[in-house]
């Protein structure tokens, strides 16, 4: 009888690992060509605060992918600034692929969460209408045990694109990784990097 209670608990905890795997990775990605251009966009996690230039992971991740891969971080951004930013770029850079980590300034503010969703649905919405495709990664809230907000998840769900939900987190939770209480340096940069890396290569882009 013991035997069988352990057997089902295994089973169901097999089953919901598989279920947040599945919600790291939701849909595959088209194969990029040395010609494609990427548009790295976000805010300061993007740019590169806390580290020097070209430490920054949008920089790291071209060297890794030998991709032309486009830094279009501004620090302190919050998502509604983003979306008006976002346009211009997509169409001057004409990227085929954008990954997008947006709205960390939006959860330290405590802004909205409703208007942070919708802008980040917003931002989706606007590369897939240019027939771009899009990563997402997910935010940490502060806290001691650091975990992506969950309005990532959902709006990943929702919208049907790849997210990576552990990559921050993990970072961001690690001092040694850390050049502040907010932000990686150069090390922690290279890890999100190599993350980036290895979710593309594992959502068939790279």
């Amino acid at each position: 009888m013991r035997n069988n209670i352990h057997l089902k608990v295994i089973a169901i905890l097999l089953l919901n690992l598989s279920i947040y795997s599945c919600s790291d990775s939701s849909s595959k990605l088209s194969p990029l060509s040395s010609q494609d251009t990427i548009l790295a966009f976000g805010d300061s996690l993007t740019y590169g605060t806390g580290a020097d230039e070209s430490e920054d992971y949008p920089t790291v991740l071209s060297n890794l992918s030998n991709m032309n891969i486009i830094n279009a971080g501004v620090p302190g951004e919050i998502s509604s600034k983003g979306l008006e930013r976002l346009p211009t770029l997509l169409d001057e850079y004409n990227p085929s692929l954008l990954i997008l980590i947006h709205g960390g300034n939006d959860i330290l503010k405590k802004l909205p969460r409703n208007e942070h969703k919708k802008n980040l649905i917003a931002m989706v919405e606007l590369a897939k209408a240019r027939n771009i495709e899009v990563i997402m990664l997910g935010v940490p809230e502060p806290g001691i045990f650091l975990k992506s907000a969950e309005i990532y998840e959902q709006v990943a769900n929702e919208m049907k694109v790849p997210i990576e939900l552990s990559i921050l987190p993990n970072v961001l939770g690690d001092n040694s990784l850390k050049s502040d209480i907010a932000h990686p340096n150069h090390k922690g940069y290279q890890k999100i990097a190599e993350g980036i890396f290895e979710f593309l290569e594992n959502n068939g882009a790279l």
